[in-house]
């Protein structure tokens, strides 16, 4: 009896200083309750203090040296990312947005969070043909039936913002329709503060939760996502920056059908890049996929610096073609990361450490990019590799299962640090952090062979880009000779390298590794540039 008059004690004290933080927090940021959406605010508003009172009631009085305290927690953790995840799908736009960025958090929230966000990708509320007519209508000026042929009355797809129909113009042919939701637009202002609003709350409750850039980041972003034209330009912009690359697609835009909330683009057939089924039935090779993809991010990364900042599954499709080649079809241009010259080049300096185990390099390169004395932090974030294999050299040694578990293990005690470093750098890097996570989930996924890992791609980028900028500064044919010279030499190591880890693949191989240097032991033929 003792014990639960304890614990209604504590919720009331703590339902009690949520509301009075709340009100503080709502009077100093000017927020308007008499012209917000209140059904909408209340509703989060409750999710968010019935996640907060349990929290603190059931963990009240357990010892974190108990033996099923990390059970319980995993367990607490579930239970409010359900909670959270119902939140984001009754409320919609700018909730499910903020749900699909935590889904894709990999190694930087407890896995109960980011698996059960990480089905909003997939599986977004839809809303109804007759809305979807409507902004239609009042965007183009004309009713459905004048415009197409034929309108699914399902969508293809459906996401935050919006939802796709295929539909065929009055010359044949089938195109892809891109409609925003009725109301994101007129919610958009209050679920962003309302969204502001509850991570501050969070951060002061639970000071290791401090995912605060996450609402400034969606704050910032949402109005260009918001502009269906804007992303139509960004579909042109992107075709002409890699048109080399024979293997890339990118939908055309149909500007007369287009308006800021209405895109009509070319309808593009294919299946998801995670899908290894459906790579199976066309016959498509999975490491050629995974070279290219890894090719296709490197060159936005450090060469242009110009990085399509939504990379998950769902907007990147793989045909294959009736000559049999093999298309990425990139979609969802919604928003693009420009990245300063600085950043970029700091960035590739990094790796270039990271690649050598330059620990001087990575401790200088870090500081730069704003991560301080959290620098071995940042450097296992960005390879999803343990201290040990960082020091070693990443391009030499394969991950384990078991470093793979001591990565888990430690995302989860190492939370506070995570959420200061993703506070501290810059937000540019927030994307990379995305990036990195979808190349290795594919590679995991569709199980490519170590030569064709991203890594290898992102290597050859890399070492181009710092070439570049060296030869901006040179004032002699002899000085630019000497960069080119290195250069080459370095790319040749890089080749060097992907031939042996494909040697290690082949079944002759392995037994000749084997027998010279023995199942655990790896050949340091790639030490960097």
């Amino acid at each position: 009896m003792v014990m639960r008059n304890s614990r209604n004690l504590i919720k009331y004290l703590v339902a009690g200083g949520v509301t009075l933080s709340s009100l503080e927090y709502l009077r100093r940021h000017d927020f308007n309750l008499s012209s917000i959406g209140l059904v909408r605010f209340g509703r989060a508003f409750a999710v968010a203090i019935n996640v907060f009172i349990d929290y603190k009631v059931s963990m009240y009085g357990v010892d974190s040296q108990q033996e099923d305290y990390q059970e319980l927690k995993n367990k607490i953790h579930l239970r409010s990312a359900v909670k959270l995840r119902t939140l984001c799908c009754v409320n919609g736009g700018v909730f499910i947005k903020v749900g699909q960025y935590v889904g894709a958090l990999e190694y930087l929230l407890p896995k109960e969070y980011v698996e059960t966000m990480k089905v909003l990708h997939n599986d977004a509320p839809q809303s109804s043909l007759q809305d979807m007519c409507k902004v239609i209508k009042e965007d183009l000026g004309k009713d459905v039936g004048e415009l197409f042929t034929s309108f699914s009355e399902k969508p293809i797809g459906a996401a935050s913002l919006a939802q796709v129909h295929k539909a065929t113009l009055h010359d044949g042919t089938t195109v892809a329709v891109k409609v925003q939701h009725a109301d994101v637009q007129k919610h958009s202002y209050v679920d962003m503060k309302t969204m502001e609003f509850l991570l501050h709350i969070a951060a002061r409750l639970f000071p290791e939760f401090r995912i605060v850039w996450l609402a400034e980041e969606t704050k910032r972003n949402l109005p260009r996502e918001l502009d269906f034209i804007l992303e139509g330009q960004n579909c042109e912009r992107v075709a002409r920056m890699f048109a080399q690359f024979k293997f890339l697609k990118v939908p055309k835009v149909y500007w007369s059908l287009t308006t800021n909330r209405v895109l009509t683009m070319e309808f593009c057939e294919g299946g998801k890049v995670d899908d290894k089924e459906y790579m199976k039935q066309h016959d498509i090779d999975v490491d050629k996929i995974s070279k290219d993809l890894g090719k296709l991010y490197s060159e936005m990364i450090f060469v242009h610096g110009y990085v399509h900042c939504d990379p998950h599954p769902g907007n990147i499709f793989i045909h294959k073609t009736l000559q049999g080649q093999q298309e990425i079809v990139l979609l969802d241009h919604g928003l693009y990361q420009v990245m300063t010259d600085d950043f970029r080049l700091n960035y590739a300096m990094m790796w270039q450490s990271l690649i050598n185990a330059d620990i001087e390099g990575i401790k200088k390169y870090s500081e730069a990019l704003g991560a301080g004395q959290l620098y071995g932090l940042l450097a296992c974030v960005l390879t999803a590799r343990s201290w040990n294999a960082v020091t070693t050299g990443i391009g030499e040694l394969e991950q384990t299962d078991a470093e793979s578990d001591e990565i888990k293990e430690y995302a989860t005690v190492y939370l506070p640090q995570i959420s200061e470093l993703l506070n501290n750098v810059p937000r540019q890097m927030l994307l990379l952090l995305k990036t990195n996570d979808l190349l290795r989930g594919i590679e995991w996924t569709l199980q490519t062979r170590a030569n064709a890992s991203s890594f290898i791609n992102m290597s050859r980028c890399c070492v181009r880009a710092l070439s570049n900028h060296q030869l901006k500064s040179c004032d002699s044919w002899v000085s630019r000779t000497k960069i080119r010279v290195r250069e080459m030499f370095t790319q040749r190591k890089i080749d060097l390298y992907e031939m042996y880890m494909w040697l290690r693949t082949t079944y002759f191989g392995s037994l000749i590794f084997q027998l010279f240097y023995g199942p655990q032991k790896p050949v340091p033929v790639f030490s960097g540039f």
